[in-house]
């Protein structure tokens, strides 16, 4: 089998990616709530009540614990002089291939949840598309937005 890309984003990821279903969670519920008081004002079957406790507890545990853990168990990424192997995916992994020709900019971002846990995301933009490396941490990519930026404009300059 070909070898895996070798670096992993960073373990901080997964408690950002933890907090994201935490808050996607909270929402639900606030729904699952809302459908209650409908229900109850309309005298709705009485069933319904525990249905959306389950449903919610299922969607907290797949969203809060199982997913997380299995995206950054998958999430690799390695940057090569000539090109930058990116592979994630939840049920379905893919494995992506980016020439070092073809990178046209690279920007580093972070939002407030991201800016707390001192992480960052990494875009790459080509000419198609753009693909995003999610939490590293700050100073990392800095440096990896930098190193891509220098070997893409050697590589240019090769071609």
């Amino acid at each position: 089998m070909i070898m895996q890309p070798a670096n992993r984003i960073s373990k901080k990821g997964l408690k950002v990616w933890r907090l994201y279903g935490i808050i996607q969670t909270a929402i639900l519920a606030l729904l699952a709530i809302g459908g209650g008081i409908i229900a109850y004002i309309f005298e709705g079957p009485w069933w319904i009540y525990p249905l959306e406790v389950a449903a919610v507890i299922i969607f907290a545990y797949f969203i809060i614990f199982l997913f997380p853990k299995v995206r950054w168990m998958r999430w690799r990424y390695e940057v090569r002089e000539s090109e930058i192997e990116l592979q994630h995916g939840l049920f379905i992994v893919k494995r992506t291939l980016i020439p070092m020709v073809r990178v046209q900019h690279v920007d580093t971002s972070q939002g407030p949840i991201l800016r707390k846990y001192g992480l960052a995301e990494i875009s790459i933009s080509t000419a198609a598309t753009i693909h995003t490396i999610p939490a590293l941490i700050m100073h990392e990519a800095d440096e990896m937005r930098s190193r891509i930026s220098v070997l893409a404009r050697v590589a240019e300059d090769d071609v």
